[in-house]
């Protein structure tokens, strides 16, 4: 089996897993809760940290003085 082969075989196997997995987290009542809220968390926690690094960076492109 060559090295290209290989990749194939594990990306195609990795998938089928994270599909597998998905499958049975959205069928699973509290799983499908937990993974709602941790999608939430993230989303809330990251959210506002991007938005501020891209309003920093805005600002020193503009040309003015630190913040």
């Amino acid at each position: 089996m060559t090295e290209e082969t290989a990749e194939k075989v594990a990306n195609t196997l990795i998938g089928v897993a994270a599909v597998g997995v998905a499958y049975y987290v959205l069928r699973t009542p509290p799983l499908r809760r937990m993974a709602w809220r941790l999608a939430v968390t993230a989303l809330t926690a990251t959210a506002p940290t991007w938005l501020g690094g891209e309003v920093r960076r805005a600002w020193a492109e503009s040309g003015r003085g630190p913040i």
